[in-house]
């Protein structure tokens, strides 16, 4: 199988700096790295692709099975990795991804040196002695609506996940890439999503992890930061002053300086 051609792989940058894979969350695709991923091509040998079922992937090799646990997502990222051949490489996953570095560095700890987790959630769901920022009603209520009508609710749901009010075109650039996803590939990837719960697997996270929330996200509440943050062992946590749930388009420099900043200390 063509990996480069089935997950649309793009490598930027300098093809003799260290590795950095751009993973993408939900109802995106690698486009909305597009303000960071030249600032960051400047060090690093910068890797972007799309999960099976969005952007310009191959949409044959979609199959709703593979897909339906983080699993599925967690494979695609190997499969770029052991494609491009990516040993110790820095894994940038944002929201949802981030959980699918988690499972896939479990998976093949050689292949990731750090791990970059961007507005990530374990669990969007409350439960007991943990907040996640969503009840099981809100969850039901919101696959019920995407189940329903799902370009209407993507220009509903679009503009809450970016957060940026002020800025009213960047919650229409997440609209129309929701928009462009197909709506049965959606409603299973936003089951995956929403109702997964990766905390069991935070404590064994054994590389250098940076946590990076933001101010102000009704996807992933500041608590959930601190949740994730606590789990993984000797992690460090930055809060953006952004607001929403893609600091990647509504605040790319800081985003940018925060990735740089953790990966030069490593260096010391």
């Amino acid at each position: 199988m063509d990996i480069r051609r089935r997950n649309n792989v793009s490598v930027i940058g300098r093809e003799d700096g260290p590795a950095l894979l751009l993973a993408h969350g939900f109802g995106c695709d690698q486009n909305l790295w597009r303000l960071v991923a030249p600032a960051l091509a400047e060090e690093f040998r910068v890797v972007l692709f799309d999960y099976v079922g969005a952007g310009g992937s191959d949409l044959s090799a979609w199959d709703p099975e593979r897909y339906s646990t983080l699993d599925g997502y967690a494979e695609d990222v190997l499969d770029v990795c052991r494609e491009l051949g990516l040993r110790d490489a820095v894994f940038v996953g944002h929201s949802v991804s981030a959980m699918a570095g988690v499972v896939a560095a479990a998976r093949e700890p050689g292949r990731f040196g750090r791990l970059v987790l961007l507005t990530p959630s374990p669990r969007y769901i409350d439960d007991d002695g943990y907040r996640g920022g969503f009840s099981k009603e809100d969850i039901d209520e919101l696959l019920e609506s995407l189940d329903a009508n799902y370009l209407g609710w993507s220009g509903v749901m679009a503009p809450v996940i970016m957060g940026a009010p002020d800025r009213p075109e960047l919650g229409e650039e997440l609209t129309n890439a929701f928009c462009r996803t197909d709506p049965d590939i959606a409603r299973v990837f936003a089951r995956t999503t929403f109702l997964s719960d990766s905390r069991d697997d935070l404590a064994g996270v054994a590389v250098p992890t940076l946590v990076v929330e933001c101010a102000e996200d009704v996807i992933a509440p500041r608590e959930v930061g601190a949740y994730v943050h606590a789990a993984i062992p000797g992690s460090r946590l930055v809060t953006l002053d952004a607001t929403g749930h893609c600091p990647q388009l509504s605040a790319p420099e800081a985003t940018v300086e925060a990735i740089r900043s953790f990966l030069r200390d490593g260096e010391r």
